[in-house]
């Protein structure tokens, strides 16, 4: 390993989240942090970075950069290294690694935390009896159910397939491995579904400072559908979530995936030459949304730039950056 090589474990954790093998954001944050933490060993060990404090911080700085570049949109993978990187401090590459250990250790264990924190906000909006709408694969969306579930509470749930790479499907096992009953329908069905929902449940892939939830492609129609009908609609998401880079003015870009996940190649080539597009995400105008629930309770959209200017002040560092 050269001085900025990022160690395999770090390589095999980015490929893993480029092809979305590891998916969510928690789980994203999560494996980015403990990403770090094994390029830390890694470095510590190498001829070329174990007796080089600046050398060390460089493999720190260029690993966090690989894992960076895999998912443009998921805000919690630069909140997770920016959490990691910025205590990595010490004189010596031993204090420096163990600094690094010790952050990804305290990071990993917030996010058990967190997650069960949120689910209990986001049960006490949901009543017995409720049935609730979802969309995508959310593990944040799960912990309000299974919370709920878990107080007793007989929850029903009408889960959009969620096309094109259908995690409805993910979202319907949990939820049936719940004791949840689930109706699974195509997401051009969920209109006429919201009549028989009480709640809708997302989750986000970020959250802008103005409020705006960023999350998979269909969430702001089915938002729009739900305001249409009257059906609340709530955004869980913790914290890692928040996209500080908006603070500043920063425009939220919305990933572009391969055109092969919307249609294989013979089916395109008998259409004949028709442009493809496959984004992955969209934006939900917080006039759509109901509330933003985090595990430091629950907030209207608009309100959430208060948290945010708490938990990361007025800009976001980069401190992956080259130096």
């Amino acid at each position: 390993m050269t001085d900025t090589e990022p160690a395999p474990a770090v390589r095999e954790t980015a490929e893993a989240i480029a092809t979305m093998e590891i998916r969510g954001a928690a789980t994203i944050a999560s494996a980015a942090a403990e990403a770090l933490a094994e390029q830390a060993e890694a470095a510590a060990e190498a001829d070329a970075t174990a007796s080089d404090p600046e050398a060390f911080r460089a493999s720190l700085r260029a690993a966090g950069r690989t894992l960076r570049e895999t998912r443009p949109t998921a805000v919690s993978l630069p909140n997770a290294l920016r959490y990691v990187l910025q205590r990595m401090e010490g004189e010596t590459v031993d204090a420096l690694r163990d600094s690094v250990v010790d952050a990804s250790d305290a990071f990993v264990r917030q996010l058990d935390r967190a997650q069960d924190d949120l689910g209990e906000v986001g049960a006490n909006r949901l009543a017995d009896g409720d049935t609730v709408m979802t969309h995508c694969h959310s593990t944040d969306a799960l912990a309000c159910i299974e919370a709920a579930v878990e107080q007793g509470k007989s929850i029903s749930a009408v889960v959009k397939e969620t096309r094109p790479r259908q995690q409805g499907h993910i979202t319907a096992e949990a939820l049936r491995e719940m004791g949840v009953p689930v109706t699974l329908i195509v997401d051009s069905a969920a209109r006429r579904y919201l009549d028989e929902v009480d709640h809708v449940v997302v989750g986000a892939d970020s959250i802008a400072a103005d409020g705006g939830v960023i999350n998979k492609i269909g969430t702001s129609g089915l938002a729009v559908n739900a305001r249409e009908r009257g059906v609340p609609i709530m955004t869980a998401a913790q914290t890692i979530k928040l996209h500080p880079e908006t603070l500043t003015g920063h425009t939220v870009e919305i990933e572009m995936r391969d055109e092969a996940e919307v249609i294989e190649s013979e089916a395109r080539e008998a259409i004949g030459e028709v442009a493809v597009e496959n984004p992955a995400f969209d934006v939900t105008p917080p006039r759509y949304m109901d509330a933003i629930v985090t595990e430091h309770g629950q907030f209207p959209p608009e309100s959430i730039v208060t948290l945010m200017r708490e938990l990361f002040g007025e800009g976001a560092a980069e401190p992956w950056a080259e130096q």
